[in-house]
């Protein structure tokens, strides 16, 4: 019996081998997952009507630095990254909230995500609890690791959510909100992010600390992943805004620099 051997090897193995997967060539800093069966809307359980997605609607590109992509608090990992603009491990690392899945396109198919993150409210040990309970600023990660796609890059879900006491429901526009915050915190601008005035062409750039540890963090606001839309798109019915769609279609991608670190941290990579 002859086994089926494809004539179109996994796109990893036409990427020069010697290269750590976050120098590799992606074009884009990222391999965009429609183009392997992913996409870029989540997959929730349990929504009315069944079906419904979240966007993924932040990339970490894999031309960041190594030390960020490791998904570590240590060595100015990327849980310190997260922590150097506000965001934090769940709640006394209890996980709450139902999960939800992604494809990546990276041949890994659909995967719960890596973490949830959350605001932490100025207490990076114990303010997410309060994220939990009174609602905020939260995401969802996932890597994309996979062996038809490894990229190294981060793929974020962002949201602003309400309180406990109202099932975590997504206020109004609070898809795109979410991300703008997230970026406005990221990159520590002085004034909030207009999210209704954004476009692809869209940038914004600046630094934050933490651990001993200096990030430069450059975003650059892509159209083409995702669709203006409020098709598909869980929470639609209330989350979509004067007539406007539940999402405005525009993907945040962030590439992000160690500019500092402890003297007796290790040399990047």
């Amino acid at each position: 019996m002859f086994s089926h051997v494809s004539a179109h090897p996994p796109r990893w193995l036409l990427l020069p081998g010697s290269l750590p997967a976050h120098r590799r060539n992606t074009n884009y800093g990222y391999y965009i997952p429609m183009n392997d069966g992913g996409s870029m809307l989540t997959e929730v359980p349990d929504t009315y009507p069944a079906g419904l997605g979240e966007p993924l609607n932040i990339i970490i590109s894999a031309y960041s630095d190594s030390e960020v992509l490791q998904n570590t608090v240590d060595n100015g990992g990327l849980i310190n990254y997260f922590q150097s603009f506000g965001f934090s491990t769940e709640c006394l690392g209890q996980h709450s909230g139902s999960d939800q899945a992604a494809n990546l396109g990276d041949g890994n198919g659909w995967l719960n995500e890596t973490a949830v993150i959350r605001w932490d409210y100025g207490n990076v040990t114990f303010g997410t609890c309060e994220e939990t309970i009174n609602g905020g600023n939260h995401f969802r990660y996932w890597i994309q690791n996979g062996p038809d796609a490894d990229s190294g890059a981060i793929f974020i879900g962002a949201s602003y959510e309400m309180p406990i006491a109202q099932q975590h429901d997504i206020i109004v526009n609070g898809y795109d909100l979410g991300r703008d915050w997230l970026i406005g915190n990221a990159t520590s601008q002085s004034s909030v992010i207009p999210t209704e005035k954004l476009t692809n062409t869209s940038t914004y750039s600046g630094q934050t600390s933490f651990g001993g540890y200096t990030y430069q963090t450059s975003v650059n606001y892509i159209s083409g992943l995702l669709q203006n839309t409020s098709q598909g798109i869980n929470h639609y019915q209330s989350v979509a805004v004067n007539g406007s769609n539940a999402i405005d279609g525009l993907v945040a991608v962030m590439t992000v620099k160690v500019l500092s670190k402890p003297e007796s941290s290790s040399t990047s990579g």
